[in-house]
This record gives C-alpha cells, structure tokens and sequence, in this order.
C-alpha cells in the first residue's frame, strides 16, 4: 500500500493513473481513505475532474473525507462552467453530523463566493455570504477579497464597500477589488479616491482607473493616468494599460500621443500581441493617419479577425470603400470567418463610398456565407447606406419589413437621409410610424421643414415638442497642439484665447470668401435675418478649432480636428476654401468619418452632397427638364455625364415657384441668379 502512496506523490499521465487505479481496485485496497484520498487527488492534478469527483461522491462509507478533500472537489467545480456544483457540495458538506468535526474553512468559501461571482451567481453569493457571517469567517482576508470582488462583479459597490470595511485585514487586492467594483458602476470621482488612498498599488491598480476612465469617455484622465503609471517607477504597463491609453488617443485624435506610446512598445521591446496590433491600427486610423495604421497591419506576421476588422473599419471611416472591400475580400479568401463587427465595419465602407450593389451583396448573404444573422445594428447600416445614396423608398421598405423591431437609432438614420436630401414626403411617412419615440424625430423633421423654408411647419413642429424638455447634443470639438488637448463648443466663451480666436476666424472666412466660399445657411434652424444666421454658422466648434489651429501653429503643419457630430455643408464648404487659401491640409474626423482636405478638395468627393444633387434634380422634374439653380459649379462638374447639357431658362409656370425657391435659398445662388433664373437639365 505504501508503494501506492509513493507512486502518487509523483507526476502521472492519465494512463499510467488509471493502471494504478486499476490496481487498487483488484487488489481490494478501494476501502482505503487514505489511499482514495490521494487518489482524488491525482487525478485533479491530471484535470480528470470527472474520475476525481466519482472517487469523491463513493468516499469509503466508514470515513468521511477531510475538509482539505471537500476543498480540493470544490475548487476545481468552482472553474467549471456550473456554478451549482460548488454550492451543492458545500451543503453536502454542512449536512454532515457535527460529530464527524468536518466543517467549512474560510478556503471552502473563499472558493465557492469565488465560483458564485465567476459566474454572475448573485442569489447564490448572497447565501454564501450569509453562511460567512453565521461561521464567523467574515472578517478573513482570503474570504474578505472574495466577497468584495464578488459584489464588484455585480457592480453593487456599496455592498463590497461594507464587507471592505468590516475585514480586518487588507491587501492590494482587497483595495483593487473595491476599486474596480466603483469603476465598473460608473462611480469613478469614488473610484479616484480611493485609488489615491491605496497604500500599495500593483499594475491591475492602474489598469483598473485607466480603463475606468476609458468606459467613462474620459480620456484625458486616462492618458494623465497612464503617464501616471510611467511615472511611478514601481510598475511597468502591462498589455491592457497600453491598450487602454492607445483607445484614449485615438478617441481624441491624439497622434503625438499615441505616436510617443508606440516608440514606448519599440523602445522596452514589450512583445506586440494581436490586441496591441488592433488598437495601433485602430488609433492610427481614427487618428488620420490610414497610411500608418496600414503599415502596422502590413507588418503583422500572422493576422486574426479582429486584426483585418481594425483594418477594414479604419478604410470604411476613411471613405477607401474600394480598399475595404479588398482586405475583406482577403481576410476570406485566407480562410478566416467575419464577426458580426467586421460586417459593421465592410458595411460602413460601402456606406461611405457610395458601394449600393456591394453592400446588398454583404447584407443579403452575411447568414448564409458566414452564419451571421443581421442584428439591429446590421439593418442600422444597411438603412443608411441606402439612404445615404438617395434611395430613401426602398430603405423605408427594409425598416417596415425588418424581422426584429427597428430601434431608435435606424429611424434617426432614416429621417436624417430624408432632411439630407429633402425629401418631405417620405420624411412625414417616417413620422407616422416615430411618433412614438418622443422628441428626437420630430426634431429631425423640424430641421428638415426649416432647410426647405417651411417656417410655418417649423412652428406646428416646435409647439408639438415644447411640453417635452428637448436635449438635443450641442456641437464639440478638439484639437490636440503641443501634447494638449484643447476642447471647443459652439459659440464658445470659455477657451482663454477666444477674442483672438474669433478675431482669427473672421480673418479666415473674409479670405475664403475671396477664393469663392459663400455662407451656407440652410441648416439653421430658426427664422432668423440672413445676417445672424451667418453669425450662427460661423461660430461652429470646428470652425472655432480651425481658427485655434491657424493661430498657434506653423505655415504648412497638418491640422487634425475631432467633432462630436457630422460636419456641417457650411463647414465642409469652409475647410475646403481655407486649405487652398492657407496650404494646409486639414483632417477633420467627425461622427460619420473622417474627411481630409487639401488644395480646396475632399477626400469625401462630396459624396453626399452629390447624392443629393441627383436625387434632388429628379424630384424636380417639369416634364423633361430637371430645374436646378447654379449653386456649386465644381460640384456639378464632378457631376460629369450626368449633366448632359447646361443652359439657362425661365421658369415655366408659378407652381414650382416655392420648391425652386427654397432650393435657390439653400444652394447659395451667385448674386446674378434669382429663382426665376434656372438651369435645365436634359433628360
């Protein structure tokens, strides 16, 4: 028998266990608990859970196995994907006569409170917890951190906040644990405090704040942070800090800032994993800088699919719906499957570069190809690009067919394609079905009653909306200089150099003004004299970034603006002048994707204004001609055949007279032309 226990003690393979097994059973030796205990406990060493736990379940009824045993058959449920099962033995454990001595240890609850928050078992924790107190176990530090960790997954931070202070004891686990239960609640002003309190922090101490700030959308604390962790000499960035500080910069359009990150990688040779890969493609993108974030790709040696759908999102954002198809097209051709996120990403490209035919291919195949069925989020994207290319009747017909309920967001989208190209006749269908979600469609369909000069629809709109406290998402921007991020809102009053600011900005637009830009008013709003209304456009956060960027920076230095929400027609007229007047080139990265201007050009191509030019000149047909005022001659050069002959005409009748002068007011008419003097086009 004692040649068993020394065969035991060694490091077996599953088979050569399983012949001593054999051997004990054919030599009657079963009935020894002793030997079956190191039995057990082999075969959890070879990860044979199941044998182990048959041994454990028909433990020699003459004994009862130690609680080092009931732990060991515990722990190594606890890892399983059922939670029950720790649970359960622990009550088997407590069912036992107490004269057998046999009770739970602050390991056994520290194991099973473990399992219970591994997989989001609250009731049960919370018995388990209960149990805790009752064997007076609670201010243990092992079942202590366990506890608190458990109420930081659930996101109840109160509740791990009471057990904190109840321990007598406590680690940097303990304090990381607490930590992160106010960080993932959001409460992370509380999170701050503490961590400042921390007598000792590890890496998980500085990850846990970074991130917290990340998921807060406060990413200038979590770049300070970071520099935090450099500074502090004691750790080191680990994998997810650096992942963390690269999402912050390029959430901000930080290139200096993630550039100086990236020679950090280089520089301490920290190994490049597929993560670290992903956020510099992603940051290098977002940043405006697609030429480097297709280096890093390039250099991958072996790539997965979270690698290409970085890639492939980062070509989409930046209007290279050509090359997004292309890294897709590869990514499949090398054997490796999309996500649900990759399909965003290849639908987002077709989106922005006007890819109709493509993405219907994607959408219509995605479950059949790839098992992917469309979410929500799928249709969102759908429904925009073929609003986006004009095709406002067949993507209202996909959203009233749609198999899953349309959220908020597609019926914005939707609505959004109807003021973009202003159409008002499928805008107010639209309304009769969003009646429902409060004030935001009526919004859109106010804006969209203001654009085409409707002022008096404007005001039906605004007396319906006015018992509803409105909260529309006021424009922001920012622009990093020097290391700093600087943030600007429209009309701003807060920034320290905003007299020189505006003063520079009126010095811009006069000189654009002379190369040929012309105040773009028609998305204003309210009934305004043409004067304020182009006070009201002038004072955007971008064009208050631009001004900012002109007047403390060099002749010649790339500019890189962030805004909140998509650029306006005014504003994308505006840059478009100031980087020929100025020679600069300007990179504006807003809600939709990024446009990069240069020489009086976008990378855009002015795709959607373009759509709209088309779809507006069909919905103004008069017979065989399509009227239409000369508002942008460069636009309707890039037009090309579609304008099969240009001459001037008188309008023919009074009916058309208010459509054709809302779209005279909105396309910035030169001074020659009123709406009785139109441009025919030849069908």
């Amino acid at each position: 028998m004692s040649s068993f226990h020394q065969l035991l003690r060694k490091q077996l393979h599953l088979p050569q266990l399983k012949q001593i097994h054999a051997q004990i059973l054919t030599q009657s030796l079963s009935f020894n608990p002793p030997l079956i205990s190191c039995l057990i406990h082999s075969y959890l060493s070879s990860q044979n859970l199941n044998s182990a736990t048959f041994l454990f379940d028909h433990y020699p009824s003459s004994s009862i196995p130690p609680t080092i045993l009931w732990n060991l058959i515990i722990r190594a449920h606890s890892k399983t994907s059922n939670c029950y099962e720790p649970v359960k033995y622990l009550r088997r454990m407590l069912s036992i006569d107490r004269s057998f001595t046999v009770l739970p240890d602050d390991y056994t609850f520290t194991f099973v409170v473990t399992s219970c928050s591994r997989h989001g078992s609250c009731l049960y924790g919370e018995l388990v917890h209960g149990l805790v107190v009752k064997f007076g176990f609670v201010t243990g530090l092992f079942v202590g951190n366990a506890l608190v960790n458990m109420y930081s997954v659930f996101a109840r931070p109160w509740d791990a906040q009471k057990v904190f202070d109840e321990m007598s004891d406590r680690d940097v686990f303990s304090w990381t644990s607490l930590l992160g239960g106010y960080a993932k609640h959001g409460c992370i002003d509380k999170a701050r405090g503490i961590f400042e309190r921390m007598p000792l922090r590890n890496d998980v101490s500085w990850v846990v704040m970074i991130s917290g700030f990340v998921n807060a959308g406060r990413y200038i604390d979590a770049l300070d942070y970071f520099d935090g962790m450099l500074g502090d000499g004691k750790v080191k960035p680990n994998e997810a800090a650096i992942v963390c500080a690269l999402s912050s910069c390029a959430n901000l359009g930080a290139l200096d800032r993630g550039d100086l990150i990236h020679e950090y990688i280089e520089r301490n040779r920290i190994p490049v994993s597929s993560n670290i890969c992903t956020a510099l493609v992603d940051m290098y993108a977002k940043c405006g800088r697609i030429d480097c974030a297709r280096r890093v790709f390039d250099t991958m040696s072996k790539r997965d699919v979270h690698n290409y759908t970085s890639m492939i999102s980062g070509l989409s954002i930046h209007g290279h719906g050509q090359d997004a198809m292309w890294v897709f097209s590869k990514m499949i051709a090398e054997g490796i499957e999309p996500n649900e996120i990759t399909i965003l990403g290849i639908l987002n490209g077709c989106s922005h570069s006007g890819l109709v035919q493509e993405g219907t291919s994607i959408f219509n195949d995605m479950e059949k190809l790839w098992g992917i069925a469309p979410r929500v989020e799928h249709y969102g994207s759908y429904v925009d690009l073929l609003g986006r290319a004009g095709h406002l009747e067949r993507a209202f017909d996909v959203v009233k067919t749609m198999p899953i309920e349309p959220d908020l967001v597609i019926w914005r989208s939707l609505l959004s394609a109807c003021r973009t190209h202003r159409d008002v006749n499928v805008a107010e269908r639209v309304m009769n079905h969003v009646r429902q979600l409060g004030s935001c469609g009526q919004i859109l369909l106010s804006s969209l009653y203001a654009y085409m000069g409707n002022w008096e629809s404007v005001g039906l709109m605004r007396k319906e909306m006015s018992p509803r406290r409105n909260t529309a998402e006021l424009g922001c921007s920012w622009i990093e200089l020097d290391g700093v991020t600087h943030e600007f809102r429209v009309d701003d009053q807060l920034h320290p150099q905003i007299s020189e600011i505006r003063d520079k900005l009126k010095e811009i637009l006069d000189k654009a003004k002379l190369e040929g830009y012309t105040t773009n008013t028609a998305q204003v709003t309210f009934d305004l004299s043409e004067e304020d209304k182009e006070q009201a456009v002038s004072l955007h956060s971008e064009k208050l970034a631009i001004a900012f960027a002109l007047l403390s920076t060099k002749p010649g230095k790339l500019i890189r603006i962030v805004k909140n929400l998509r650029t306006c027609e005014d504003c994308h007229s505006a840059f478009k002048a100031i980087s020929r007047v100025y020679d600069r080139e300007i990179i504006v990265r807003d809600r939709s994707r990024f446009h990069t201007f240069k020489q009086g050009k976008c990378s855009c191509n002015d795709f959607c204004i373009i759509a709209l030019l088309t779809n507006m000149f069909t919905s103004m047909r008069v017979g065989n001609l399509a009227y239409y005022t000369v508002a942008n001659k460069a636009l309707l050069a890039q037009l090309g055949p579609r304008c099969s002959q240009i001459t001037r005409r008188d309008v023919v009748g009074p009916s058309h007279r208010s459509r054709l002068e809302h779209n005279t007011r909105h396309w910035n008419c030169n001074d020659d032309m009123n709406f009785n003097k139109v441009v025919p086009l030849l069908s």
